[in-house]
């Protein structure tokens, strides 16, 4: 058995060891630009570029490492429908999602995000708590990812809501659905919680009109991706005051252009999409079993549904 790995920081000494513990029956293959590789049985990628595509066409199938597959349905076509593509449903994500988000909800309910700017300007202002019940709690998008960050919400009491594609049901949480869903849950939600696949009809989803839907003074969080927000519209409902703030862990180009207005917004928060880093061993782990359930006939969880793209 062959694997292809790739890796665009060039960090792969670490994933072949791993490999060579987990599945010590495999064979690592290198991808290097320009140069021809042997036929490979699987490919293991997170971003890969074009001009590994004719590799790719050819595996029995292609490991994500990570939750989101937009950067490989990109190339469409390109890639043969019948070669499976299967992301990491979780592999240490998802507690690390649910603490960047509740850190977030948190840090602007108790308005630590203002005393941060108080205290820098040296002033001293005790400011009115917010009431728990007018501070719902709202998650686009409840896969994997999106229900463990309303379960690690739960016992704080704050009022939660969750959307989806399809009808879901979760004790504790109000939930919505589709289009007809959307309007209702945005114009009950004061903290925004972006957790959706990027798929042609979630890209912009939190434009003009949708972040206007929001209740005056709402707050967004995006961990999901950049493309999700336009951008221009976030940083206008800012300067009005529509949005009072929002943390941001992805972009539409990253890193970050230095040039861009959101390093001039300190009511925007950014960081550098660390809101759920790739933990190797558990991902090595998770691709192992796939690749033995995959070799043994067996269905394996994470498929992609290309049509739907998640």
């Amino acid at each position: 058995m062959r694997i292809l790995l790739h890796r665009a920081d060039g960090k792969t000494e670490p994933w072949i060891k791993d490999f060579a513990k987990y599945l010590p029956e495999a064979e690592i293959e290198i991808w290097h630009a320009g140069e021809k590789c042997q036929a490979c049985d699987y490919a293991v990628v997170w971003s890969p570029p074009e001009a590994m595509l004719d590799e790719l066409a050819t595996v029995k199938a292609i490991f994500v490492t990570g939750a989101g597959v937009d950067a490989l349905l990109k190339f469409g076509d390109a890639l043969p429908a019948h070669i499976p593509i299967i992301r990491l449903e979780d592999a240490g994500m998802a507690l690390q999602m649910a603490e960047y988000v509740t850190h977030s909800v948190l840090r602007y309910f108790r308005r630590f995000d203002e005393y941060e700017a108080q205290a820098r300007a040296g002033q001293w202002a005790p400011l009115p708590q917010h009431h728990k019940e007018d501070f719902a709690i709202g998650v686009l998008g409840m896969g994997v990812l999106g229900t463990r960050v309303l379960q690690a919400l739960a016992p704080f009491g704050f009022p939660l809501r969750g959307w989806s594609r399809t009808e879901k049901t979760m004790p504790g949480v109000q939930t919505f659905a589709g289009p007809d869903g959307l309007d209702t849950f945005l114009r009950g939600t004061r903290v925004l919680v972006c957790m959706l696949p990027l798929t042609p009809d979630t890209s912009n989803i939190m434009d003009r009109t949708n972040m206007n839907k929001l209740p005056e003074g709402a707050y967004i969080i995006n961990v999901a991706r950049g493309a999700h927000i336009a951008e221009p519209d976030l940083l206008t409902l800012i300067k009005s005051g529509h949005i009072a703030a929002a943390t941001l862990d992805v972009f539409r180009n990253e890193p970050l252009p230095a040039q861009h207005p959101f390093w001039q917004e300190p009511r925007i928060t950014i960081t550098p999409h660390i809101s759920a880093l790739t933990l190797r061993r558990e991902s090595v782990q998770q691709i192992a079993a796939n690749i033995r359930k995959t070799e043994a006939g067996e269905q394996v969880a994470g498929v992609v549904n290309r049509t739907l793209g998640y």
